[in-house]
């Protein structure tokens, strides 16, 4: 699906300073991505801090971004879970009018069998309106979705793509020999991102790339159309914020980033916590000087 090529961003759902869902800022986020030329929204995945919404508030943030959007980027919803009847319930329970796929996370916690992966994503792509893009975090999720079942779960008209966030190159790799074409092979780590790309890779649903858009944007683009030396660079000046933002974990350090920028605050919800001062003085630092 080529209008999910390229690079899409994970949201953050700002906070205000009483804790409730930010929707000025969240607007503001939106608008700002978009000019800084990213290809798509990814709405309430991990980044966005989902877990931690209310069934009100996560509509809240889906009514403001399909706003704020107004049609000029696709948009993916997150919808996943370790309960398979309860994402199933929670797809036929939404509206998906505005959104091009669903984005749907590896069951957690469970630690399935690769055919208990298998079997939760046939259920969920045999109930769900909209294609599906598979999401493999095992650092989150304590299980790993292997080669061979990604491949099984793509025999799926509808499953069409797998944001792969193990971090390890040599399962993207296997993933890109293997898959049929046309199978989106997108990646969940900014750090790999690049060399994913110049094996054959489709894009990234990043984070780093709301933080600095145009940039981050600019060299998936530029990797994708071959142009080798370019990427390189724009990746090598990247390169120091992806430490930064994850030092700490995700979302705090984006959302330091995005405070600094004054884009939103740099609230999360317990058991989050925001960035030390510490890692918040470095991340303006790289800023200052990027």
């Amino acid at each position: 699906m080529n209008a999910l090529r390229g690079t899409g961003v994970a949201l953050v759902t700002p906070f205000d300073d009483s804790g409730m869902v930010d929707t000025i800022a969240l607007d503001r986020l939106v608008n700002d991505v978009i000019q800084g030329g990213v290809d798509y929204l990814v709405v309430l995945g991990t980044t966005g801090e989902s877990t931690t919404l209310s069934q009100s508030e996560k509509a809240q943030v889906i009514a403001q971004v399909v706003a704020s959007n107004a049609s000029r980027l696709p948009l993916v919803l997150g919808i996943g879970g370790n309960n398979t009847a309860q994402v199933i319930t929670a797809i036929g329970q939404t509206d998906l009018s505005a959104f091009t796929a669903i984005l749907s996370v590896s069951p957690s916690y469970n630690k399935p069998t690769q055919e208990g992966i298998y079997q939760h994503f046939k259920a969920i792509t045999e109930a769900s309106p909209l294609p599906i893009l598979l999401y493999n975090v095992p650092g989150r999720t304590a299980s790993n979705m292997e080669p061979d079942t990604v491949l099984r779960l793509a025999e799926f008209d509808t499953i069409i793509g797998i944001k792969e966030a193990k971090g390890d190159i040599v399962q993207a790799m296997r993933l890109l020999a293997q898959r049929p074409e046309g199978f989106l092979v997108i990646s969940g780590d900014d750090m790999i991102t690049l060399p994913m790309l110049h094996c054959g890779g489709d894009g990234v649903i990043s984070v780093i790339g709301q933080g600095i858009p145009n940039e981050f944007s600019s060299m998936v683009r530029h990797a994708l159309k071959g142009n080798i030396s370019a990427a390189n660079d724009l990746h090598y000046s990247i390169m120091p914020s992806i430490d930064l933002i994850f030092e700490e974990g995700n979302p705090a350090g984006i959302k330091a980033l995005l405070g600094h920028k004054g884009i939103c605050s740099a609230s999360v919800r317990l058991p989050l916590v925001s960035a030390s001062s510490d890692l918040s003085a470095r991340i303006k630092g790289f800023l200052d000087n990027f």
